[in-house]
């Protein structure tokens, strides 16, 4: 029923777990000894988080925050919103935030600098997508999983006004499905 939507598949399961478990033992590797917090980005970062900490053969804290920028649109507004901010303090630990997509940068770069102002003795960014060409402010994730065109995308936790996110796969929505929406 939903695949009907979708224009083109951009990564597709088996992509998808290859990358996971490829990111997941970069972090085991460069964390190893540092018990990081894991923080996902409610609510696009749960399938792609859940996969990936599954791959981390290593312990791990896990904390979530809900933060927006898009409100049901497939642009962001600019207006980056804390919904839910964690329930922990980050000062004197490591932090690694699992993201769906870094787009256009602002969301990523304002909570990156908010859990430095922390105290936060790292912060860095795993993110299965990037789209560098849809950036509005200057931001390159640490870990990235595929860079992708600039183009709508939904599935495997990416949403449109909430729905696709159970895809299992990623791909470009038809633009009929959203341009017809006055």
């Amino acid at each position: 029923m939903l695949d009907k939507d979708i224009e083109k598949v951009l990564l597709s399961q088996d992509t998808i777990r290859d990358i996971v478990k490829r990111l997941g033992q970069e972090l085991t590797r460069d964390y190893h000894d540092k018990f990081p917090i894991v923080i996902g980005l409610l609510k696009g970062c749960i399938p792609f988080m859940s996969d990936l900490i599954r791959e981390m053969d290593m312990h791990i804290e896990l904390s979530f925050m809900n933060i927006s920028s898009y409100f049901g649109g497939i642009e962001s507004t600019g207006d980056v919103k804390i919904e839910m901010d964690l329930g922990m303090p980050v000062k004197n630990r490591h932090v690694l935030i699992a993201e769906d997509i870094v787009d256009t940068g602002r969301t990523i770069k304002a909570v990156v600098e908010l859990l430095k102002y922390r105290g936060a003795l790292s912060v860095k960014v795993v993110t299965l997508v990037d789209k560098p060409a849809g950036r509005v402010t200057e931001y390159q994730p640490d870990y990235v999983g595929q860079t992708i065109p600039k183009a709508f995308v939904v599935g495997y936790g990416l949403d449109y006004e909430e729905k696709y996110r159970n895809l299992p796969y990623v791909g470009t929505l038809k633009p009929s499905v959203y341009m017809n929406e006055e």
